[in-house]
């Protein structure tokens, strides 16, 4: 089972982004905070990283940044999930090292596929 680590601050996004990963056969981890998400990145080496923007702390920008800065770490697949939605954020959160995007609000019956897109794989 590949292990994937959701950085993600609000509980109820957490669950349900969760839910969906497990159902997919994925085991989750998760981080509240973008410090602790780089640190879980060190440990963990997870298959892909699914990266909230708005976090306490560094924000995902940063926390992307610093993982993208490891050299053990640097290629390891980074989504961001995010509400912004202003002109150039898009772009921005790509420039800072995440391999895509996905907006929230998340839809658990499709979030599995964009997933794998944006990673390049096919179903689990």
């Amino acid at each position: 089972m590949r292990k994937v680590l959701v950085i993600e601050d609000n509980q109820d996004n957490l669950k349900l982004v969760s839910y969906a990963l497990r159902r997919a056969g994925y085991e989750v981890i998760s981080a509240e905070s973008g410090e602790e998400g780089v640190e879980q990145v060190m440990r963990q080496r997870p298959f892909f990283v699914l990266m909230d923007i708005n976090l306490p702390g560094i924000d995902g920008i940063e926390a992307t940044k610093q993982i993208r800065q490891s050299r053990a770490y640097g290629t390891i697949p980074i989504i961001a999930i995010t509400s912004y939605a202003m002109v150039g954020d898009r772009e921005r959160i790509l420039s800072a090292g995440c391999n895509g995007c996905i907006e929230k609000p998340i839809d658990p019956i499709t979030i599995i596929d964009q997933i794998h897109r944006i990673i390049g794989v096919a179903e689990l």
